[in-house]
C-alpha cells in the first residue's frame, strides 16, 4: 500500500513499470481557449478516498467522492470503477472529506469516515472501464460510518442525487488529482465549464485542462451555494474508458447521466438493498443493440412518423414515411421495443408528397387509421392500415388539393373531447391559430372549435403531439416550442386549451427535435411514450412520460457518424 496508485491512473501519469495502464497522453495539447482547472480549498462534502488510515497526508490520493443526501445521512457517491476496489474484503477504504495534504487524520477538517463493510453499491450490469455502453453505467454509492461528529452528511453538508435528461448544463466539475508532478500538494481542482453530449452513450462530457488521474468519482455539480453547504449533483467524472477519450488526454472528461438505473442503485443503496439481488434487464444502453433497424445515417430520412395500434393488438406500432416515399410499420411488443419491419409502400414519386401524418380511430373499429396532409392542400384517411395497407380502395378524400389545409402546419390526432375513440384532430395553422376538431370520422371533419385566434406566440409551436400524461382517459396536448421549451396542456376541451405543465424550459438541445409522436408502447396501458426523431437522425423514446417530466430515456436508433 506504500506505493499504492490510484485506481484510475489510466487517467493520468502510470508507475514507470507501467502497472497501472496506460499512460496519459502528453502529445495531444488542449485545442486554443480551452480553460484549465483551478486549485483551490475543496468543498466540505468533497474529498478524496484511502485504503489505510496511515497513508493519510502522506499517499497519493484515490479516486474523488462527494456526499449526496440519503435516508441514513451516511452516503458518498464515486465512479463505478473506484468502487471495484472498495469492493475487495480487504480493502479497508477511507473517505476524507475537503482533504488536507501533510495532515494526519486528528488535523483534517471533517476527520476521516471509514466505508462500511458491505457497503459499496455498483450496478451490478458495470463492468471496470468499460468502452462499451456498459460504461453508462459508470457510478456508485459508498455507506459510511459515522466519526465522533456524527454522521457525514451531518458534518460536511451534502448535495442533492438529481436525475436529469439532458445533455447541456453549466456545471463545477471538482476532482482530486494525483498527479505528482502535476499536484504535488494533492489539493482539490475545480473547473466551471458547459457540457455537451458525448455521442453515441448516455454521457455528458466537457473539456477543461488539469483532470488527471484521481478525479475519477468526483462531482458535476449545479446550483452549488457555500453557505448553506447545499447544490445539486447530476453527475460524477466516469464513462467511456473510465472517463476520459481514448487518447487519455487531461483535458477531455466524461460522465454518466442519471437515469432510471442509477436512480434504481441510489434507491437499493437508500434502503439497504442488495443491488445483486434486484432484477435488472441486461444493459441495452445507448451505444449498442438499437430496438430500430439501422443507423442514424438512415433515420435522419425519416420524414414524417405517426404512432397508433394499427395492428388491432392493444399496444402502438410506428408507422414511418421515408423521404423516397416508401412506408414501413414497425410493430410494437408492448415492453418498449419493436418486432420486424413491414413495408406497407414501396419507394414511389406520390408519398413523396406526403407533408403531415397522424393517427387515430377515426372509424371506430379498435384498429387506428392514417390521417395525411399533402403538400397539396388534399387531406386523406386511410382506414385500418394494418389489415387494409395503403391501397386507394382503403382511401377516403378528406378535403380536395388545394383547399385550406396547405396551411395545417401541424397535426396531432387524440381524445380531447371523444369519450372512446381517438376521433378528435388539433390542428395549428401557419398564422398561429389553433383549432380542435371533434367527431372527426370518413368523410367528414366533424365539427370545429377555434382554440386560438391566429397570433404570432403559436407560429412558434414547431411541434404537437398528444398523449395521456396525465393518466386520465381525456389526453393531453404536448408542444415543442421553436426555443426548444416543452409543454403539455392539461384538460385541453373544446373550451379551450388545459393548464400549462411545463416539462423543461428553452433548450438548445431540444431544438434539433424534428418529429413528435406518442404511443403505447409499454405495458402501463396509457398512451405516454414519446418517440423523438432528433436531426442527426438519433431516434429516442421516452417512456412512461408524465405531464411535467420525461419518462426513461432509451435509444431506439444511434446518431449518424
Amino acid at each position: 500500500m506504500a506505493a499504492a496508485v490510484p485506481v484510475d491512473a489510466a487517467r493520468g501519469e502510470a508507475p514507470a513499470d507501467g502497472a497501472a495502464g496506460k499512460q496519459r497522453s502528453a502529445m495531444a495539447a488542449a485545442p486554443p481557449g480551452t480553460p484549465a482547472g483551478s486549485y483551490f480549498d475543496g468543498m466540505p462534502m468533497v474529498g478524496t478516498f484511502f485504503y489505510r488510515q496511515e497513508e493519510i497526508g502522506k499517499a497519493d490520493t484515490s479516486c474523488t467522492g462527494s456526499v449526496v443526501r440519503s435516508a441514513g445521512k451516511s452516503m458518498v457517491l464515486t465512479a463505478g470503477h473506484c468502487a471495484d476496489e472498495m469492493k475487495k474484503p480487504t480493502s479497508h477504504a477511507i473517505f476524507v472529506p475537503q482533504y488536507r495534504n501533510g495532515k494526519d487524520v486528528g488535523a483534517q477538517p471533517y476527520g476521516i469516515f471509514p466505508v462500511k463493510a458491505n457497503g459499496v453499491y455498483q450496478d451490478p450490469r458495470y463492468r471496470h472501464s468499460s468502452k462499451g455502453a456498459v460504461s453508462d453505467l459508470d457510478f456508485a454509492f459508498a455507506l459510511v460510518d459515522p466519526n465522533a461528529r456524527g454522521t457525514v452528511e451531518n458534518v460536511t453538508g451534502a448535495l442533492t442525487f438529481t436525475p436529469v435528461n439532458t445533455y447541456e448544463h453549466n456545471v463545477t466539475v471538482v476532482g482530486y488529482p494525483s498527479s505528482a508532478s502535476h499536484n504535488k500538494d494533492h489539493k482539490a481542482l475545480r473547473c466551471n465549464v458547459p457540457t455537451t453530449r458525448l455521442s453515441g452513450f448516455r454521457q455528458m462530457q466537457m473539456q477543461c485542462s488539469g483532470f488527471w488521474g484521481g478525479v475519477s468519482g468526483g462531482p458535476w455539480i449545479t446550483d452549488y451555494d457555500a453557505t448553506s453547504r447545499t447544490g445539486k449533483i447530476i453527475g460524477n467524472t466516469g464513462g467511456y474508458n473510465g472517463g476520459g477519450n481514448d487518447a487519455n488526454v487531461d483535458w477531455v472528461t466524461y460522465s454518466p447521466i442519471y437515469g432510471k438505473d442509477a436512480q434504481d442503485l441510489y434507491s437499493d443503496a437508500n434502503a439497504g438493498r442488495d443491488p445483486n439481488g434486484t432484477s435488472r434487464p441486461p444493459y441495452q444502453g445507448s451505444a449498442d443493440s438499437p430496438l430500430l433497424p439501422g443507423q442514424g445515417d438512415l433515420w435522419t430520412h425519416a420524414k414524417t412518423m405517426a404512432s397508433g395500434d394499427f395492428t388491432g393488438s392493444g399496444r402502438s406500432s410506428l408507422l414511418v414515411v421515408w423521404t423516397d416515399g416508401e412506408v414501413t410499420l414497425f410493430p410494437g411488443d408492448g415492453q418498449g421495443a419493436f418486432l420486424p419491419e413491414r413495408q406497407l409502400l414501396p419507394p414511389n414519386g406520390g408519398w413523396k408528397e406526403v407533408a403531415n401524418i397522424t393517427a387515430g380511430d377515426f372509424t371506430g373499429s379498435n384498429q387506428f387509421d392514417l390521417m395525411v396532409r399533402w403538400s397539396s392542400g388534399e387531406m386523406t384517411l386511410y382506414g385500418d392500415v394494418g389489415a387494409n395497407g395503403l391501397s386507394v380502395a382503403s382511401a377516403t378524400q378528406m378535403a380536395p388539393a388545394g383547399s385550406i389545409w396547405s396551411h395545417a402546419t401541424q397535426i396531432a390526432a387524440g381524445r380531447f373531447n371523444a369519450a372512446t375513440y381517438v376521433t378528435d384532430l388539433m390542428v395549428r395553422w401557419s398564422d398561429g391559430e389553433l383549432s380542435l376538431f371533434t367527431n372527426v370520422g370518413a368523410g367528414t371533419l366533424g365539427q370545429e372549435y377555434k382554440l386560438k385566434d391566429p397570433n404570432s406566440t403559436w407560429k412558434e409551436a414547431t411541434l404537437l403531439t398528444s398523449g395521456q400524461f396525465s393518466g386520465n382517459q381525456k389526453w393531453d396536448l404536448m408542444v415543442r416550442w421553436d426555443s426548444g421549451e416543452l409543454d403539455n396542456y392539461v384538460g385541453t376541451t373544446t373550451g379551450g386549451l388545459g393548464g400549462e405543465q411545463r416539462i423543461h424550459g428553452p433548450n438548445k438541445t431540444w431544438t434539433h427535435s424534428v418529429i413528435m409522436s406518442t404511443g403505447q408502447y409499454t405495458d402501463d396501458g396509457l398512451t405516454n411514450d414519446l418517440i423523438i426523431r432528433w436531426t442527426d437522425g438519433e431516434t429516442t423514446m421516452y417512456r412512461n412520460t408524465t405531464v411535467n417530466a420525461l419518462g426513461s430515456e432509451r435509444m431506439l436508433v444511434p446518431p449518424k457518424g
